[in-house]
C-alpha cells in the first residue's frame, strides 16, 4: 500500500479574492480559458489524482458565479464562504471541511487561479510530502539574480539567491496542524501569506518538493495565452 492510499485527502481552493492585480471587471478564477473558467482547470487538475477524496471551494458571499457557470459540471464539488482575506479564507475552509469530512487527515491547499498544475508535479508533492513530518509544498528554486530595491526603485544591494525557493501551490499538510496553526496565527493578527508560513510560525519545517514552472499563477490578462498553450500541451501529454 502507497502512502496515497492510506490516508483521506481533501483539496481546499481559496476563490473568495477579488482579483484587484488582474484589471477589468472579470475575476481572474472566472477568465475563459479553453472554453471553460480557470477555477475549472484548476478542480480538475487536483480531481484527476485518484488520492484526493474530495474537493471544496471557498468563495465571497455575494459570488453567484460559481453555482451558476459551474454548480452542475461538479456536483460533488462542496462549496463553503470565504472571508475578508485569504488567510480567513483558508481557515473557514478548514473549519468546513473538518465539520463536513470527519475522516479527513490531510488537506491540498491550491490556488484558484493555477490552472496549469501538472499531474506528476502533484502526485511527486503527495508522495513525498506525506512522509514528512511538517507536511510539504510545490517550490521552485530560484535561478534568476535577485535586487533589493529602494523606495525609488533603483537597486540597493544583489541578494543571495542560494538556498532560496519560490513557493507554488499545492501545499499539503495535516488538517489539524493547519487548522491550528492558521487559528493561532489570525488570533495574533498576524495573517500568513501562505498556508506554510502559519506552520512555521508553528515551529513547523514544511519539505520543499520540487514544482513545475509550467504550474503558473494567473495575475494578469497576459497570462491567460501562456496557460493556454501549457494546457494544450499538456493534453497531448496525457499524465503530464
Amino acid at each position: 500500500m502507497t502512502a496515497t492510499e492510506s490516508v483521506r485527502i481533501h483539496a481546499l481552493i481559496p476563490a473568495a479574492g477579488l482579483s484587484v492585480r488582474f484589471g477589468g471587471t472579470t475575476l481572474k478564477q472566472y477568465a475563459h480559458l479553453l472554453g471553460k473558467p480557470v477555477i475549472a482547470h484548476s478542480i480538475e487538475a487536483l480531481s484527476r489524482h485518484p488520492a484526493v477524496a474530495a474537493v471544496t471551494v471557498a468563495l465571497a458571499e455575494d459570488d453567484g458565479i460559481f453555482d451558476a457557470l459551474l454548480g452542475e459540471q461538479y456536483p460533488l464539488v462542496n462549496t463553503v464562504t470565504g472571508g475578508p482575506s485569504r488567510a480567513h479564507t483558508v481557515l473557514n475552509g478548514l473549519r468546513a471541511i473538518r465539520a463536513a469530512d470527519p475522516a479527513c487527515e490531510w488537506v491540498l491547499v491550491h490556488d484558484a487561479a493555477r490552472p496549469c498544475l501538472p499531474f506528476d508535479a502533484l502526485d511527486r508533492l503527495l508522495q513525498q510530502g506525506l512522509q514528512s513530518d511538517h507536511g510539504g509544498l510545490l517550490a521552485i528554486p530560484v535561478s534568476d539574480t535577485l535586487k533589493l530595491a529602494t523606495e525609488d526603485q533603483h537597486i540597493q544591494t544583489t541578494v543571495d539567491r542560494s538556498g532560496l525557493w519560490a513557493a507554488q501551490t499545492p501545499q499539503l499538510f495535516r488538517l489539524d496542524e493547519l487548522l491550528q496553526a492558521q487559528t493561532a496565527a489570525l488570533q495574533f493578527g498576524l495573517p500568513p501569506t501562505d498556508e506554510a508560513q502559519a506552520l512555521e510560525r508553528a515551529g513547523g519545517q514544511p519539505l520543499l518538493v520540487t514544482g513545475s514552472p509550467l504550474n503558473i499563477k494567473i495575475t494578469g490578462p497576459e497570462d491567460l495565452a501562456l496557460a493556454e498553450v501549457i494546457l494544450r500541451h499538456q493534453a497531448e501529454r496525457p499524465g503530464a
